[in-house]
């Protein structure tokens, strides 16, 4: 079954488009460099969502439902609140809270992929089976968060942003709250996943 692409998200995307093209405009007119740059690699991460889905279609591997909107709304509070709006700087928790967002949703996404990407072995338990894939999505949800990271500093190194705001100690508080959110998040779905596997 192919993902379907969300209205509501495609409509978000293509009024944060207008948004940027505006902001870019207004970005020339004060001389405002650095905003473009930031402009730029926004309008390219909101279109990111749907290329993950068109993919995903190819190979036949399910997405939830939300991940298109999720994603164009968490690109959204990142690149444009974040840093074009200075967010990061003006609200000392807002980064903390995206890490958060995406450590939990990282978890629920990939278990999704789990489903449409490996197949169980016959006679294998189930409870052994949830737990093997829970530990997976959890491994991969820090690893997102290990790469996002390092997207962080590539993009104060190269654009001159401000992602980074206080060096080791910034990194450090980033990934312990996403380890954190995709434990927590990890630890629920066992147990949902228990419950309907003593119910069956």
């Amino acid at each position: 079954m192919n993902n379907k692409n969300s209205k509501l998200a495609l409509g978000i995307a293509a009024l944060f488009e207008i948004i940027l093209i505006i902001t870019a405009v207004t970005s020339i007119a004060s001389k405002q460099w650095n905003d473009l740059a930031l402009i730029f690699l926004a309008a390219i991460c909101i279109l990111l969502p749907f290329l993950i889905t068109s993919i995903a279609n190819i190979k036949d591997i399910v997405l939830p439902q939300s991940f298109q909107l999720i994603s164009v709304l968490f690109v959204i509070l990142a690149q444009y609140f974040g840093e074009i709006k200075k967010f990061y700087i003006v609200f000392w928790w807002w980064d903390l809270l995206l890490h958060i967002i995406s450590g939990s949703y990282a978890v629920i996404t990939v278990l999704y992929l789990i489903q449409g990407i490996i197949i169980k072995e016959k006679g294998a338990a189930k409870q052994r089976y949830t737990i093997f894939t829970l530990i997976f999505a959890f491994s991969f949800s820090i690893a997102l968060g290990t790469l996002w990271e390092m997207f962080e500093f590539t993009g104060d190194y190269l654009f001159k942003t401000t992602m980074v705001k206080g060096g080791l100690e910034d990194t450090a508080s980033d990934l312990i709250v996403k380890i954190l959110s995709a434990l927590i998040t990890s630890i629920i779905y066992y147990y949902r996943l228990n419950q309907n596997i003593s119910k069956s």
